[in-house]
C-alpha cells in the first residue's frame, strides 16, 4: 500500500523527536559527572514516569487495562526500563555517547532476531544481512579482537549491548501482550514497574545518599525525565497515530547520528577509522532491518517508547 507524503507539522514533530532522544546520550554523560549511574537511571525513571502519568490522565487511558494487564505491564518493566536503564547508564560511564547511542540503537537487529521465534515471524534474506553487518559493525567499534590499547574498553560495550537486548526482550513480549489501544497506558504501568526495580537495585548496590543537586545533575534529570520521556511519549504516540509506524521505524538510524554530531561538536568525540567503519555499518543496519519486507504476522508496530 502507497503511503502519503508526510506534512510539514509531522516532519517537525519528527526532527523534535529525534533531537530528544539522540541528545539524551550527551545529558546522560552529564549527568554522571554529578552522580552514580544506578541513582541517575532511577532519578530520569521516576521523573519520567511523573510525566507519563500526566500524558495518561490528559488521554482518559488509565481504564483500559484490566488487573492481569496492568500485573504483566508493571512485570515487563524490568527488562523495559530496570535492566535497560541501568546497564545503558553502567555502560556509558566508560564510554563516550555517540559511540553510546549506536551501540544502544543496535536494538531494533535485536528486535528482528527475537521476532523469529518469539512473535513466528519470518525475516527475509535482507533483513538478516541486516543483523549481521549490524553486529560486525558493533565488533568493529569495541574491537573485540584485542583488549589492550586504544579504543573501548569492551566490558561497558557488553553492558550496553545488555542494554539493547533487554529492551528488545521487553519489547517483543509487550507487543505479543497488548493490543494498541492498550499499549499507552500499558507504557506507564511497564515504567512504574522498572522504576521500582531501579530503586531497589540502586539502593542494594549503591546505599549511600541521592546524588547532589548541582546544575549538572538537576538539568541531566529534568532533560531525561522530561524531554527525552514524557514530551517524547507525547509526541511518539501522536506520530502513530498519524504515520505507519514502519516509516517511522526506517527513520530512526538518525538518532544515533544525532548523538554522535552532537558529541562531536559539544564534546570533541572522535572515532578511529574502524570505528567509523563499524558506526557506518550499524547505522545502515537499522535503516535496513526496518526496511525489510516481512511477513504479514509482522504487521503489529514496534511501540517501544523513546529512549
Amino acid at each position: 500500500m502507497e503511503t502519503k507524503p508526510w506534512s510539514w507539522v509531522t516532519w517537525v514533530l519528527f526532527v523534535v523527536l529525534v533531537l530528544a532522544w539522540g541528545f539524551n546520550y550527551l545529558f546522560v554523560n552529564l549527568g554522571l559527572t554529578g552522580s552514580g549511574p544506578l541513582w541517575l537511571a532511577t532519578l530520569r525513571a521516576a521523573l519520567g514516569l511523573g510525566g507519563m502519568a500526566v500524558l495518561v490522565t490528559a488521554a482518559r487511558g488509565w481504564g483500559v487495562l484490566d488487573a492481569r494487564g496492568r500485573r504483566d505491564a508493571l512485570l515487563l518493566g524490568l527488562p523495559n526500563t530496570t535492566l535497560f536503564f541501568g546497564l545503558w547508564f553502567l555502560g556509558a560511564t566508560r564510554v563516550p555517547p555517540g559511540i553510546a547511542s549506536v551501540v544502544v540503537y543496535t536494538f531494533p537487529l535485536w528486535v528482528a532476531v527475537l521476532s523469529a521465534p518469539m512473535l513466528n515471524r519470518s525475516l527475509s534474506g535482507a533483513a538478516w544481512a541486516s543483523v549481521v553487518a549490524g553486529f560486525v559493525g558493533v565488533a568493529l567499534i569495541a574491537q573485540f579482537w584485542s583488549l589492550v590499547g586504544p579504543g573501548v574498553s569492551v566490558v561497558p560495550v557488553l553492558e550496553l549491548l545488555g542494554s539493547a537486548g533487554s529492551w528488545a526482550v521487553g519489547t517483543v513480549l509487550f507487543r505479543r501482550r497488548f493490543q494498541t489501544r492498550e499499549v499507552l497506558s500499558a507504557s506507564a504501568y511497564q515504567v512504574a514497574g522498572g522504576t521500582v526495580g531501579l530503586v531497589a537495585i540502586t539502593l542494594l548496590l549503591t546505599p549511600s545518599p541521592l546524588p547532589r543537586p548541582t546544575f549538572d545533575v538537576v538539568a541531566s534529570v529534568l532533560w531525561l525525565g522530561l524531554a527525552g520521556t514524557a514530551v517524547a511519549y507525547a509526541i511518539w504516540f501522536t506520530l502513530l497515530d498519524r504515520t505507519p509506524a514502519a516509516q517511522i521505524s526506517a527513520y530512526l538510524f538518525l538518532v544515533p547520528a544525532v548523538a554522535l554530531a552532537a558529541s562531536a561538536a559539544l564534546l570533541g568525540e572522535r572515532l578511529s577509522a574502524v570505528q567509523a567503519v563499524g558506526v557506518g555499518l550499524v547505522v545502515v543496519a537499522i535503516y535496513g532491518i526496518a526496511r525489510a519486507p516481512t511477513s504479514p504476522r509482522a504487521a503489529r508496530p514496534v511501540v517501544a517508547g523513546p529512549r
